[in-house]
């Protein structure tokens, strides 16, 4: 007998990061609708959606709402840090997990989160290993001033000064802020050799537009000199941004025609980006381990991910992280162009793993 499982789905599709919130929650609709026509899986999917907007007090009680009102227990959802780490007490409270399809700077492992796009050692570490061989050791941080950004930053200094490299500055604006002429100014007279960009948003766009015309004027920041590198740029916000992102170079797990497929993702490709592409594949490891299973929703996260063939699924019942392929590559005339490709890495949040050289200093805090 076909079972009907409601589904959360808790993505900001208005506010300063629409365009990646639309993303996500298009590849998730996806998933649903194709989960509800496979005659394989003894599941059909019902979406029950809330948009906070991208205001961060809206999170919370939105997540509470789904999990209360409709008795779903999986939530797919949330696009930044901040947005992540306020559910998961609702989380804990109401005893639901979240799906979170959207890149993030790791250190964390929750009992009640899949991490479903990249980390650190998924994007950040082989990004900056292509980047200090192919273009210099001196950099420049920025980013928007909330948990992405300083965490991201701080593992580049770390992995910087462990080889020679040298951070000529580091500069953070609030999420949506547009004023960063100033931030440019700095880049122009410091002229680093590469600059490591976590903005979000409009902030980013505006940064772009502003180190494009900075380009223009200043051949010291021409074709090949100075790229602008990022960790959460893909191309559902390329058409905004425009002729502005060439050049940018990206690292991630999925771009159109670049990369395999994510684990859920078999034999589909049709996605505008890897915030789609990783919401898909939420969406079709959920089915996959509930199916066959009666009342496997109301299991815990690690009793899911303990059921026999669970394996299969890819995602780790240690870290709760998925096993990714790795791809660099560099917007050149519209699109990403591949630089540099990796096999799959296992989600490794607290880098416990030796990777050669590229390996951040750990410290214990009390």
């Amino acid at each position: 007998m076909t079972r009907t499982l409601n589904l959360g789905l808790l993505f900001s599709t208005s506010g300063p990061y629409h365009l990646m919130g639309r993303a996500s929650r298009e590849g998730a609709l996806k998933a649903v609708e194709q989960v509800n026509g496979d005659a394989t899986l003894d599941l059909v999917f019902r979406p029950v959606e809330r948009d906070p907007g991208g205001d961060i007090d809206a999170y919370a009680p939105l997540c509470e709402d789904i999990l209360k009102s409709s008795g779903a227990r999986h939530v797919v959802g949330c696009t930044t840090s901040w947005s992540r780490k306020e559910v998961i007490p609702s989380l804990e409270r109401l005893g639901g997990v979240l799906w979170y399809p959207t890149p993030y700077e790791g250190f964390e492992c929750s009992d009640r989160v899949v991490y479903a796009h990249a980390c650190p050692n998924q994007h950040l570490l082989p990004l900056l290993d292509h980047s200090f061989s192919t273009y210099g050791r001196r950099l420049y941080l920025t980013g928007s001033n909330y948990i992405w950004g300083w965490e991201m930053n701080r593992l580049a200094r770390e992995v910087s000064a462990q080889v020679g490299g040298d951070v000529l500055g580091e500069r953070y604006v609030p999420i949506g802020s547009t004023d960063i002429a100033r931030l440019v100014d700095e880049i122009a007279a410091l002229k680093p050799d590469f600059v490591l960009n976590q903005l979000i948003g409009p902030s980013q766009y505006a940064f772009l537009e502003t180190m494009a015309a900075l380009r223009a004027r200043d051949p010291a920041f021409g074709e090949g000199r100075c790229p602008v590198l990022s960790c959460n740029m893909t191309e559902a916000e390329l058409g905004v941004i425009g002729a502005a992102a060439e050049g940018v170079i990206s690292a991630g797990p999925w771009f159109r025609g670049l990369t395999p497929a994510l684990s859920g993702n078999e034999g589909r490709e049709d996605f505008g980006s890897s915030f789609e592409a990783a919401a898909h594949a939420s969406v079709m490891m959920l089915a996959r381990l509930l199916s066959g299973t009666p009342d496997a929703e109301t299991l815990s996260l690690p009793d899911l991910l303990a059921l026999p063939g669970a394996s299969a699924v890819g995602i780790s019942a240690r870290t709760h992280h998925v096993t990714l392929p790795v791809t660099i590559a560099q917007v050149r005339d519209g699109a990403f162009a591949p630089i540099k490709t990796y096999e799959p890495i296992a989600g490794d949040p607290y880098l416990t793993r030796p990777r050669g050289t590229l390996q951040p200093l750990l410290r214990v805090v009390p």
